[in-house]
């Protein structure tokens, strides 16, 4: 059995999001999956980012917008939002409270590596 608490996994913080990475590739062999818990503070925000695998959101605590390619929506609790692969997207916490929600996605890749990546601006593109 595989089992992690969150207090215990490793993590990565950006401008606001605070990633506890609870599965990637490389921790399990044959994992499909790369499962993150991100907590955006409020009044932060992603950059537009994409990525290869596919992924969903799930929205576990607060409010927030999301946008997935063309499309802008408000979320919130209890709302699971697909974002498909190569998609431009990003998430913002407009409100006071702390939103968190629960990342996976398929292909699985190294989540910690992708953080630590310069940042699009440092690298000139709006591609990672």
């Amino acid at each position: 059995m595989f089992k992690k608490n969150r207090a215990e996994v490793r993590q990565r913080e950006y401008d606001g999001l605070r990633s506890h990475i609870f599965l990637q590739q490389g921790d399990i062999p044959q994992t499909n999956l790369s499962i993150t818990w991100v907590d955006v503070a409020p009044g932060a925000s992603q950059m537009l980012h994409r990525h290869g695998p596919e992924q969903v959101y799930v929205i576990i605590d607060g409010t927030g917008r999301l946008c997935v390619g063309e499309e802008e929506e408000e979320v919130v609790k209890g709302d699971l939002v697909y974002i498909p692969s190569n998609v431009v997207h990003a998430i913002e916490n407009r409100s006071s409270e702390m939103l968190s929600y629960i990342s996976a996605a398929t292909p699985p890749f190294d989540i910690a590596a992708y953080y630590d990546l310069p940042t699009d601006a440092e690298r000139g593109s709006e591609d990672p």
